[in-house]
């Protein structure tokens, strides 16, 4: 019996990875799979609790994948699409400036 009984799935399947990870080329690339795998623990319910209605626990582990990366991705995307906003703004910013002094010279 485990201390976590909703994470015996999900803790046994990324223990299947390690053969894998061990066998990645870099250091970095073991430790950023490794962390891409612990994210999956925010999803341990629905990951332990799917495999009473599909049999293989890797396909739910790897849509935990998919979604932690694709929240990741409209994260990064709001991020640049702000800091665009905040380029033009200043860029208006300064063009009004321009204008300012170019009508207080008149």
């Amino acid at each position: 019996m485990s201390l976590f009984p909703d994470e015996d799935i999900l803790t046994r399947e990324i223990e299947s990875w390690r053969g894998f990870i061990d066998k990645l080329p870099s250091d970095e690339d073991k430790v950023v799979f490794t962390q891409l795998l612990d994210d999956c623990y925010k999803y341990s319910l629905a990951i332990n609790n799917h495999p009473q209605t599909h049999a293989f626990p890797t396909e739910s582990l790897i849509l935990a994948l998919l979604l932690s990366q694709h929240k990741l991705i409209i994260h990064l995307k709001s991020m640049i699409q702000s800091k665009q906003t905040d380029n033009r703004l200043i860029h208006l910013g300064k063009q009004k400036k321009m204008y300012e002094f170019e009508d207080s010279e008149l």
